[in-house]
């Protein structure tokens, strides 16, 4: 029998049915002319209808030779497969033509890593195949493949994990085994990897971010709920990207053991009214605030196809607050207490119970905790004296008890109901008129155990909680001059890391308490859990 050969798409199935009238020579010649005199912008439009006309023939002709016609269509599909260097391809950068600088029907080149527009042949991804003898490409809105310039469709079963790395997906098993995995994984240098705590790439001041994604990737209902639903078609850009990062951040078959938030960092900058910029390093603290607000006002949307407050029902809480407008004093006076208390060394104001005072609810995603004044002077041995403060002692603010003054109002918090993930912020930067000043004072507790029962206004039995997450700051606060790293627990294996960056590290649990904490993120446990 003779052999056919398919290299050329939909040409080589007309060659082949030359007797039949709907694959003749001339109506193929016009369907080619047809394509070459469309305009550049419209010639993509049509390709996949082109496509599927080509596919259409070389099926009637697997139908009519049998057998040994369907082995050349499998060998069709191999075609040029070998070619692919999958240890070039980088799925995590923006997709944008490198050429047009397009996002456009972007086709990324499986030979060399570049993303190309279009597959016309009046397209960068056509010339780009001519010019380089690159001939793979896939399509990274639809995640189909195409070989080019002949442009017809690949289905190939070896393509899995190519499409696997551009789109992660998983099943209701394969979450809810995430936190009782113990193993790692191996990317494509044969290198260890756990899912889950891989290194984000700095790209170039971007650390005070990474820290907050790695924190809230500790948060299960979250990191769930975008792991189960990567169709988000009708959401927001920042929507979208956020959990295909948290898609990746899991995967159990990358390419490398690392990821890089190259398309989250453009959103967030372009949401936030580049409020949070990649080349300067900023304040985690404001950056997980507006996160945490833009995500439940896109999720809880009426737009929104998947209509949740997932993120209100997870990490909001509420607090009461009794407030009272303090006597009116001369301003000596003022400036005597104003002092007094930076000092630390300010009398404890009272409520008058002769005054007005106004009682409300207001709802918090995160408890602020101002830390003591450090000290100003050196000990007795001429070294500088290393402040320490437990945590519970920071949290008295919220017994209903403690009378805080702030300028001339005294307030009174107590703590009404808690979240399921309890997030606090040491106040450790204070800001002045010329500099940044850093509290370097340590928080003493343990990252196994915070009973929040005592600040609770009606507790029942024990509110306990456990900690997920630990964001530190090292250096001096100016910016630029000090860096952040996070602290992680890895649930199966009862094991803290440290990641900095791409540099994931085990560290010892009693080593966790003895940074400079600046946010903390704690998952209610019951009193009868194992943790």
């Amino acid at each position: 029998m003779k052999k056919i050969r398919l290299d050329d798409g939909a040409h080589g199935a007309a060659a082949a049915t030359s007797g039949n009238g709907s694959g003749s020579p001339a109506r193929e010649g016009s369907r080619r002319d047809a394509h070459e005199s469309r305009e550049p912008g419209s010639a993509d439009i049509g390709d996949d209808e082109e496509d599927d006309g080509a596919l259409g023939l070389r099926r009637k002709l697997a139908k009519r030779t049998g057998d040994a016609s369907s082995s050349v269509v499998a060998r069709d599909n191999d075609l040029y497969l070998d070619t692919i260097d999958r240890a070039a391809l980088d799925f995590d950068f923006e997709k944008v033509c490198s050429v047009s600088l397009t996002n456009v029907n972007v086709y990324a080149c499986l030979v060399c890593g570049k993303y190309f527009q279009g597959r016309g042949k009046s397209s960068h991804a056509y010339t780009h195949s001519v010019h380089d003898d690159h001939h793979v490409f896939v399509n990274m809105h639809t995640l189909r493949f195409y070989i080019l310039p002949d442009g017809y469709e690949v289905q190939n079963a070896t393509l899995a994990d190519v499409k696997y790395a551009i789109h992660p997906t998983y099943s209701r098993e394969q979450v809810a085994a995430l936190d009782a995995n113990a193993g790692t994984s191996l990317d494509l240098a044969f290198k260890q990897y756990m899912p889950g705590f891989v290194g984000l790439n700095n790209i170039k001041a971007n650390d005070y971010v990474n820290v907050v994604l790695q924190a809230l990737a500790r948060v299960r209902p979250l990191r769930d709920f975008f792991l189960l639903h990567p169709d988000l078609a009708g959401q927001s850009e920042l929507v979208q990207r956020f959990g295909l990062l948290m898609r990746k951040l899991w995967s159990t078959r990358a390419f490398k053991g690392q990821v890089s938030p190259h398309e989250f960092l453009q959103e967030v900058n372009t949401a936030s009214g580049r409020q949070f910029k990649i080349t300067e390093q900023g304040d985690p603290m404001p950056l997980l605030s507006w996160l945490l607000n833009a995500l439940h006002a896109n999720l809880s949307a009426k737009r929104s196809p998947v209509r949740t407050s997932l993120v209100f029902d997870t990490l909001r809480g509420s607090v009461a607050v009794r407030t009272q407008t303090v006597v009116a004093t001369t301003e000596d006076e003022r400036q005597q207490n104003e002092l007094k208390r930076q000092l630390g060394v300010s009398e404890a104001s009272q409520f008058d119970d002769a005054r007005d005072v106004k009682d409300q609810e207001m709802p918090y995603l995160m408890l602020g905790l101002e830390l003591p004044p450090p000290p100003l002077f050196q000990d007795e041995q001429e070294r500088n004296i290393i402040p320490q403060v437990s945590l519970a002692e920071l949290l008295d603010k919220y017994n209903g008890q403690t009378v805080r003054q702030y300028g001339d109002t005294v307030k009174m918090y107590r703590i009404k109901t808690l979240p399921q993930y309890l997030i606090l912020n040491i106040k450790r930067f204070v800001k002045n008129n010329w500099t940044v000043e850093k509290n370097p004072t340590i928080v003493n507790f343990s990252p196994r155990c915070l009973n929040m029962a005592p600040y609770v206004g009606r507790p029942e039995g024990e509110t306990r909680y456990t900690m997920v997450a630990n964001i530190v700051h090292e250096g001096k606060a100016e910016s630029g001059q000090g860096a952040y790293k996070v602290h992680v627990r890895h649930r199966a294996l009862g094991q803290w890391y440290a990641i900095q960056d791409l540099l994931v590290e085990e560290v010892m649990p009693h080593m966790v308490a003895l940074g400079e904490t600046y946010l903390q993120i704690w998952e209610r446990v019951d009193v009868a859990g194992t943790e």
